[in-house]
């Protein structure tokens, strides 16, 4: 696979940005007066940052790294999209959060940054975004210190089988050719007036597992949910629970977001 893809995904995840601070998805208001951007799922496993050095992948506008360092953790957010990088600097400036950012392609981030890290984390559709899950795997052990934690939480890759009205099995579980499409609108505003082309991969759980565990990992946990905590389908409709989202025809039959945790 060449490196086309980068600037295919780069530029739509550029084009998102204006469109995702201004959108009630992100809550940028709420966010900035101290609103958590971090889910129930994601809290339970990251446990107490205080004094922890933390990386984040894929950050794209910086919430969750600001969101992270307001847990007392120090934390290096990286993304591949150069305006979203500039709007995090902007957010961490503003709620003078202990964060810093880097924009780069997240394979070629040890030109970028050599140190070590107590927490290595990403989540939610992060890895699609990927061709080479054994780099990624790579990556994060490479920049984890010894019994380092890596948390990761991410759709279901049973999610991504269907096609966009869940009415059949459309795309393979396994990873096979890139996914190219071109679509309107984004998930933080379907209505928003972008036409953005993407390139993505399918992952299977036993892909990402394997990859992890031929680095020096062990997995500690791994769990699935039957729900979503982000509404980013206009088939998906509230559970009985606050900001739990379900594929209405599926109710809770399917699995939609899973996690893992390991240590170097």
């Amino acid at each position: 696979m060449d490196n086309s893809y980068i600037e295919t995904n780069k530029k739509t995840w550029n084009d998102r940005v204006d469109t995702h601070v201004q959108s009630e998805f992100y809550d940028l208001t709420g966010f900035i007066a101290g609103k958590s951007s971090l889910n129930k799922i994601e809290l339970d496993l990251l446990g107490d940052l205080t004094g922890k050095k933390v990386l984040h992948l894929q950050c794209h506008f910086g919430q969750d790294s600001i969101s992270l360092a307001r847990m007392g953790a120090s934390v290096t957010g990286v993304d591949l999209s150069d305006k979203a990088i500039q709007k995090a600097k902007e957010l961490a400036n503003e709620t003078q959060a202990k964060a810093q950012f880097i924009c780069c392609d997240i394979y070629d981030l040890p030109n970028h940054l050599d140190e070590e890290f107590d927490l290595v984390f990403t989540s939610y559709g992060t890895i699609g975004w990927l061709p080479d899950l054994d780099k990624w795997a790579k990556l994060i052990e490479k920049f984890l210190k010894p019994r380092g934690k890596f948390v990761f939480v991410e759709f279901h890759p049973v999610m991504w089988m269907y096609d966009n009205d869940f009415n059949e099995v459309f795309y393979s579980y396994f990873k096979s050719e890139p996914i190219v499409e071109t679509e309107q609108g984004t998930y933080a505003d379907k209505q928003a007036d972008l036409t953005l082309t993407s390139v993505t991969w399918n992952h299977a759980l036993s892909e990402v597992m394997t990859n992890l565990l031929h680095q020096n990992l062990k997995l500690n946990d791994f769990q699935e949910y039957d729900y979503s905590p982000y509404n980013i389908s206009s088939h998906m409709t509230e559970s009985k629970d606050e900001n739990t989202y379900i594929i209405e025809k599926f109710g809770n039959k399917i699995p939609l977001v899973y996690s893992l945790v390991f240590t170097k």
